[in-house]
């Protein structure tokens, strides 16, 4: 993705090709830093105040001092600007700063949507299961991500698009940058953020939508069987939208095509980030 415009936090609008971060950055040391990646739609980025929230409480988990919500806002309005760009990713990045220094680093960046998400869509992705130990910092949104693309790059060796990351006794958690979903007759199911998953904002979308589409809704801890044996699969998170899955493991999934509720749900979550913000 092209990086199309950088705001730091303090100091303002940056040349996206002028670095910003230096080599002793205990983000960069040691992955103390937090983010947020946000699709955003006509230049609103979509249910912003939820990333914050989030991106709050990832911070409190990691250690970092609380991020300013109304600065995080400002210079991402700004980011925004600068990019010129209605439909692009935005991403906040909050780093515990310079080694020793105790001044943290806040960032806004903005970039252009990766290639090929709609023909994915179309397609559905291949996922393969890959066995997880979820560490101390499950459920936070920190750059600590090296296990997260090590499962995915296994998917990738065994010839799949992405992970589906299980916990050690089987039970199905998530992919490593987004929910898994699954349909059962009318009932959409998800597993519950009683485990070591992250509370995606995305997701909480999907669970206020899917009712006024007409699906129940389920929050489990489910083994991988009811995966395999559904309706339908797919996966959710802030830039992929709503994503169709049509293999598990070589072998297909809801019948090795998209589905319904996939299709419902992508035009309703597209549709909520188009519309105006007071509607």
């Amino acid at each position: 993705m092209t990086l199309l415009a950088v705001v730091e936090l303090g100091r303002g609008v940056r040349p996206p090709d002028e670095p910003v971060l230096h080599a002793d950055d205990e983000g960069f040391l040691r992955a103390r830093a937090v983010f947020e990646t946000l699709r955003v739609y006509a230049g609103i980025p979509f249910r912003l105040e939820g990333h914050l929230e989030r991106f709050a409480a990832s911070a409190a988990r990691v250690g970092l001092p609380p991020p300013d919500r109304d600065a995080f806002a400002g210079i991402a309005a700004e980011a925004l600007v600068a990019a010129h760009t209605p439909d692009a990713v935005l991403r906040l990045l909050w780093t515990a700063g310079r080694e020793g220094a105790g001044r943290p680093l806040g960032l806004a960046l903005v970039s252009e949507l990766p290639p090929g998400l709609d023909g994915d869509r179309e397609r559905g992705l291949r996922l393969a299961s890959v066995p997880w130990a979820p560490g101390a910092l499950a459920g936070a949104k920190s750059t600590s991500y090296a296990a997260n693309l090590a499962a995915r790059d296994e998917a990738w060796r065994r010839g799949a698009d992405d992970a589906l990351l299980l916990r050690t006794d089987g039970v199905v958690l998530e992919s490593p940058t987004s929910n898994v979903w699954w349909r059962e007759g009318e009932t959409l199911v998800t597993p519950s953020l009683e485990l070591p998953i992250l509370a995606g904002v995305t997701r909480a979308a999907l669970l206020e939508l899917a009712p006024v589409a007409g699906y129940e809704l389920a929050e489990v801890e489910a083994p991988l069987a009811r995966l395999t044996d559904a309706d339908e699969v797919f996966l959710s998170s802030s830039i992929r939208e709503v994503m169709p899955v049509v293999e598990l493991d070589g072998s297909p999934v809801g019948g090795g095509r998209p589905g319904s509720a996939a299709e419902t749900l992508q035009r309703d979550l597209r549709a909520a980030g188009y519309a105006l913000p007071d509607g």
